[in-house]
């Protein structure tokens, strides 16, 4: 709720500080103008970047792949979201300069969620040795009591008796 207040704070700051400066249509002709000139290039990047990923990727460039489809979608996004400011950012995140220069920051905080991501699990057992070295417990393997007696730990141990 206090992001969508401040995006409506920042965007209302916008368009009253452009309407006080340049007049009120020709605000709403550049709100307009950056609109559809983001939703152009959104189409223009994300036809490239498919292009691209069906070419076919080495793992070098897997990553940079990655990364480069979240800018993509996070840029056209905030291109499609109504406000000047948000489309400008949004532009800014599909051009190919500025996704080279974003491409690190969105790689360190995917990097530092990794292990968040990774380390759940869906069945309740640990992820491996990975998960082994964090808990102490060592390998988890699954498996099934079918029967236990309870007896004090010195009394001999007996076998249940069959019945005859």
């Amino acid at each position: 709720m206090r992001l969508f207040l401040l995006y409506v704070v920042l965007e209302l700051a916008v368009v009253v500080a452009l309407a006080s400066t340049i007049g009120f249509g020709w605000t709403v002709l550049l709100l307009a103008g950056t609109f559809l000139l983001g939703l152009a290039l959104a189409g223009s990047q994300v036809r490239r970047h498919i292009r691209r990923l069906r070419s076919g990727l080495t793992v070098a460039d897997a990553q940079g792949a990655v990364t480069d489809s979240v800018l993509v979608a996070l840029g056209t996004v905030l291109v499609v979201i109504p406000g000047l400011a948000s489309s400008v950012l949004g532009g800014l995140l599909l051009l190919p300069p500025t996704r080279a220069a974003a491409r690190p920051l969105v790689t360190a905080l995917a990097a530092r969620r990794a292990p968040l991501i990774v380390g759940v699990s869906t069945m309740g057992s640990t992820m491996g040795p990975a998960a082994a070295g964090r808990t102490g417990r060592g390998d988890y393997i699954d498996g099934e009591v079918i029967d236990t007696v309870d007896r004090p730990v010195d009394a001999p141990r007996q076998l249940p008796r069959r019945p005859e």
